[in-house]
């Protein structure tokens, strides 16, 4: 594992749950606003941190952290990312994952295991702005086939977009609903990039209630 950062507690990044955040190195994708470019771009990749040495905090929280949440860069990236969740399982703790789905396949595995308990997926754009956006190539078979993948796990879940100007547009916004019909939860996130709809409240409430007409569930972020 590639673990670039320890959050050692966090009462926001697991619904419900007092977690610990484990960052890993690395990303397929290149989003011009990523919050955390420094786990993106390998020239600003810190020393990892040792994957045995965040095992063992874990182990001395048992009982007073009640879940772990895995972040990135993409964790899916991670060739042992499987065995590294296992071993977290194990400890009694609760796992969260976050993916932009481009690794179904590892997905579908980690749900099959049992021993993860909450999935978050990043939708980034409709299907025709998909590579604008992350700013490569995306196979969007795979991204669609997550989804699908998650909204059958039977595990809690989230979708959730960050909104930059390009999407703002009502039909990038109908373009997404489309994707996630049907969806649980879907958060509406903002970030701190000067280009997100130039910060209006007015757009995020504009895109809430087209994306509450298929989801059971939409919040602002």
């Amino acid at each position: 594992m590639r673990i670039g950062g320890l959050l050692k507690i966090s009462l926001i990044d697991y619904p419900g749950k007092i977690a610990a955040v484990v960052f890993t190195q690395g990303c397929n994708f290149r989003c011009f606003y990523c919050h955390n470019p420094e786990l993106v771009y390998s020239k600003q990749f810190t020393e990892p941190i040792p994957g045995k040495g965040v095992l063992r905090f874990l182990q001395k929280r048992r009982g007073m952290l009640e879940g772990v949440s895995i972040t990135g860069g993409e964790p899916l990236m991670q060739p042992d990312i499987e065995i590294f969740v296992e071993q977290i399982a194990k400890m009694g703790f609760m796992v969260k994952i976050d993916t932009n789905g481009s690794f179904p396949d590892t997905l579908k595995r980690l749900i099959d295991s049992g021993n993860i308990h909450y999935i978050a997926m990043d939708i980034k754009a409709p299907e025709n702005m998909y590579e604008t956006i992350t700013g490569t190539r995306v196979d969007l078979k795979k991204i669609k086939e997550s989804i699908e993948i998650i909204m059958k796990s039977g595990l809690e879940y989230e979708f959730r977009t960050t909104y930059v100007n390009q999407l703002c547009k009502d039909e990038a916004i109908s373009g997404i609903k489309k994707l996630i019909e049907g969806a649980k939860n879907y958060y509406i996130q903002r970030s701190n990039h000067p280009n997100t709809c130039n910060g209006k409240l007015e757009d995020f409430l504009r895109i809430k209630k087209i994306m509450g007409e298929t989801v059971e569930h939409c919040e602002i972020r």
